[in-house]
């Protein structure tokens, strides 16, 4: 089963990752079975998260649920193992030198599948995911042999590659793309109205080579949900106040010159924000994070009532080419954000998980594909 046009990330929920409160254990169960029940129909998790909790609870998540009506979907990349967590940065990629070389790569890949799948209860992915790699990842073939070893194990069904945790990674994707297309099936990316840069680079890569794509980040840090508003308090570990100060109006002001855009197709705001991403037709499928805000702010909506808002988008498309065009004006954010990934401003030697130089070869591919590095991939305001 590939996955749906919507789709449901365990890291929702506030559990595993910092966004607005954490919901109870049971009602984290229940939103799962609430969001299937509505017409979500794929689960995504990561082994990371939590070091394997979430895909235990997952797993319990959806127990009693037909395994032939959903999409499964997982992703590993970060040994957690045997490697030792560097506070906020995480867990180590498993293709960290200090760990193991090339040779290594394909069992390690097959190890942390099965562990993944045996805390979830089920036999196989639909879709498995290599998870936030480094540049290794984006380039090594015994990296993409080792995954699609997985396919031929029958432990997933497709393969993709998850770049992150921050945006960027514009011309390491394109690269991976252009190397492992014959591979790769899925890819996800960070995409959504007021963030159309960088990801939308990738897209025309993904097209040609017939990679889908599912875009997280599609609510922009809450704004689409339309209850994050001036003055919103913010937990004090919550990811979002590493966001540059004024995030919230900014994305506030795009958000209300889109509305008329959303009251023209009787849809949500979050529902627009769907929409316009599946409208690039590399792009297949929408993850945005359904965030449990804090009581203290006004109008801050349930999960369940976000979780039914996503069941809600249709699947057809709403919007014409020239207001797909429109609302991506609105919400031009070249140059507002340093990237990850090979950059032209990468300071630094040794061993760096998600920075790197931008070598001759990510150059070539920038050619290759319209994208200026010097004024495409750099932070300007």
């Amino acid at each position: 089963m590939n996955p749906t046009h919507t789709a449901y990330g365990i890291w929702s929920g506030g559990r595993y990752m910092h966004f607005g409160e954490a919901i109870a254990e049971e009602r984290f169960l229940a939103s799962i079975h609430h969001a299937h029940e509505k017409g979500i129909h794929t689960f995504m998790t990561a082994d990371a998260y939590g070091a394997g909790d979430a895909d235990t609870m997952l797993g319990r998540g959806l127990e009693g649920i037909d395994r032939d009506s959903y999409c499964l979907v997982g992703a590993v990349g970060h040994d957690f193992y045997k490697g030792e967590r560097a506070g906020s940065k995480g867990y180590p990629r498993f293709t960290n030198p200090d760990l193991r070389g090339p040779g290594d790569y394909a069992e390690y890949l097959k190890t942390a599948t099965e562990k993944s799948l045996e805390r979830i209860g089920q036999d196989r992915f639909d879709l498995l995911l290599l998870h936030n790699p480094d540049a290794t990842g984006y380039r090594d073939d015994s990296v993409w042999d080792g995954m699609q070893q997985l396919k031929e194990a029958g432990l997933a069904n497709l393969i993709g590659v998850a770049p992150g945790p921050a945006n960027g990674f514009t011309l390491d994707l394109i690269g991976c793309f252009e190397k492992f297309g014959n591979l790769i099936d899925w890819a996800m990316i960070i995409l959504n109205p007021v963030e159309p840069w960088p990801g939308s680079l990738v897209l025309p890569a993904a097209d040609k080579f017939g990679v889908k794509l599912i875009t997280r980040v599609v609510d922009h840090g809450g704004i689409f949900h339309d209850d994050v508003k001036a003055g919103h308090i913010f937990g004090e570990k919550d990811h979002r106040t590493f966001r540059p100060q004024g995030w919230v109006q900014a994305g506030n002001e795009k958000l209300e010159a889109m509305r008329p855009f959303a009251e023209a197709h009787g849809l949500s705001m979050l529902q627009l924000a769907c929409q316009w991403n599946l409208a690039h037709p590399a792009i297949a499928s929408v993850a945005p994070t359904l965030i449990q805000e804090s009581a203290e702010n006004p109008g801050a909506k349930s999960i369940e009532e976000k979780i039914q808002d996503l069941a809600a988008v249709p699947e057809k498309i709403l919007l014409s080419d020239d207001e797909v065009a429109r609302i991506a004006e609105i919400g031009d954010n070249k140059g507002c954000m340093a990237l990850k990934g090979g950059t032209p401003v990468f300071e630094g030697d040794g061993y760096v998980p998600d920075a790197w130089p931008l070598t001759p070869d990510l150059e070539e591919i920038g050619q290759r594909w319209g994208i200026a590095p010097a004024q495409d991939l750099v932070l300007t305001h």
